[in-house]
């Protein structure tokens, strides 16, 4: 995938094959000049006589009038952040050009449909042993490249706008206060341009991701459909392809990784929200350059868009050095590194005494995390935040010694609420956690379940109910005794 996808910079170039100068035929096997190289169709590359060919692709001079309104309602969109109808067109473009490696995308077969369906619920059988958190799949569902760049948006929307906001509203305030009451238009046509530059970006990006995930949940967040299991047989067919592993294997290994995040995501109300959450407000934090943005401004030429790019990419805007954002930071990384380290756990419970190749299927996952797979370089690109290996491997460990410390209820008693998992901390003494005393809160839940009732009432002669204590005899100690509340325990 591309080293930056979230980098605002511009996309690798062609490979020299030796036809400098030349327009490539657009139906020859190179990316067409409308392809999301130069989406706005300006500087290198361009198209020569037409310097829109290359945003709106090989047009004849009927479709000039098409290109100019499209480019008119680039420049007119006062929506949110990002211009999202650019992200979705770009992302199928680059869908449609296919992988590095010349595959296709494809409509899914019926056979295909089966094989996925039969693999995702028999690995929610398997887990039925490994965790004590039921089947989270309400359906199970196999798409296309395209299918799933259109189910996951949604989700990159809420990841990504907040950034987008941060960016976008530090580039209409780098003009002095006293010029911007006059320079509205200008104002809003940067706002334009920020927003359809980050959806050409973030498209491709989405588009590049669309050729290599193999599920719904591959960066550790669930970005499909609540209770929807998803697998993409076209990627996992690449996944498996040099590994010399039945692709039966694959197939299931991959449907117990989507199966184990479904159930986590399912019965853990709060998760979603919390990871979410943690982005948003690690965000917040995010500081632009605005001497950096002030001098690309001031020389910014309409004829090469890309500069603005170039700057977005070379450090325009980082994290607040605060507590705050540390905090942030941490949080997020943390209860990432927890989600996958748990699944990893549970699918490798689950699948060492059925597949045969389990081990080498889960250091290829680990592997291919840590040398760039989806999550690592999503998250690092799209706002810094790097997660590192030790971190998924060490919360690996927490949880399968915390399966043969606590058992799996103990174990998964732990997603009950943020507050009970483990922290950064703890990550970095497994042991020290899994050992120690676990805190009772079965007195607590008792007291408040009690308060919730009311008041008991007395049964007219002043003794008190069954099980409890009159009013008289509570006194001014509010009828405890000894830290209790006056009932053997």
């Amino acid at each position: 995938m591309s080293d930056t996808p979230f980098g605002f910079g511009l996309p690798p170039e062609e490979p020299d094959d030796g036809d400098k100068g030349k327009k490539k035929d657009p139906t020859e096997g190179g990316q067409s000049a409308g392809g999301p190289g130069n989406p706005f169709g300006f500087g290198p590359g361009a198209g020569g006589d037409n310097p829109f060919a290359a945003m709106f692709g090989s047009m004849n001079p009927n479709d000039l009038g098409a290109a100019f309104q499209q480019l008119g309602q680039m420049l007119s969109y006062e929506g949110g952040p990002v211009n999202w109808d650019m992200a979705k067109q770009i992302a199928r473009q680059t869908v449609s050009q296919g992988t590095s490696d010349g595959t296709k995308d494809a409509s899914v077969g019926p056979a295909e449909r089966t094989a996925v369906d039969e693999a995702l619920r028999l690995a929610d059988l398997w887990l039925d042993g490994v965790t004590s958190l039921p089947s989270g799949s309400v359906s199970t569902v196999a798409w296309s490249r395209a299918e799933w760049v259109e189910a996951s948006l949604p989700a990159w929307q809420q990841l990504v706008d907040p950034v987008a906001e941060r960016v976008g509203a530090a580039m209409g305030d780098v003009l002095p206060e006293e010029m911007q009451a006059m320079a509205g238009p200008l104002i809003g046509m940067m706002r334009s341009m920020g927003g359809a530059m980050f959806g050409q970006q973030i498209g491709q990006a989405v588009g590049v991701l669309a050729g290599e995930v193999v599920g719904s949940t591959d960066i550790g967040l669930p970005l499909g459909p609540a209770g929807k299991a998803a697998l993409l047989p076209l990627n996992v067919a690449q996944f498996g392809k040099d590994l010399s592993v039945p692709q039966d294997e694959v197939r299931l290994y991959l449907a117990l990784r989507e199966a184990a995040h479904q159930r986590l995501f399912a019965h853990v109300p709060w998760l979603r929200s919390h990871l979410f959450g943690a982005v948003e407000s690690y965000a917040r934090g995010i500081k632009v350059d605005t001497s950096k943005l002030e001098d690309v401004v001031g020389q910014f030429d309409p004829s090469h868009p890309e500069q603005l790019q170039d700057a977005l990419q070379q450090g325009m805007f980082q994290p607040e050095d605060t507590p705050e954002q540390k905090a942030s930071l941490a949080r997020l990384e943390t209860a990432l590194a927890l989600v996958e380290g748990w699944v990893d756990a549970v699918v490798h419970e689950a699948a060492k005494s059925r597949l045969t190749s389990s081990d080498a299927l889960r250091e290829t996952m680990r592997r291919r995390r840590a040398s760039g797979g989806p999550a690592e370089q999503t998250f690092a690109t799209l706002i810094g935040l790097q997660l590192r290996p030790r971190r998924l491997r060490d919360a690996s460990r927490l949880w399968a010694s915390l399966t043969d410390a606590r058992g799996l209820e103990g174990r998964d008693a732990l997603w009950a609420h943020p507050d009970m998992l483990p922290t950064a901390h703890d990550l970095d003494d497994p042991d020290g956690f899994v050992h120690h005393e676990q805190a009772d809160f079965s007195e607590l839940d008792k007291m408040l379940g009690e308060a919730a009732k009311g008041p008991q009432k007395s049964t007219g002669d002043d003794k008190p109910v069954e099980g409890g204590e009159s009013a008289e005899d509570k006194g001014d100690e509010g009828g405890t005794e000894n830290g209790k509340d006056g009932r053997d325990r």
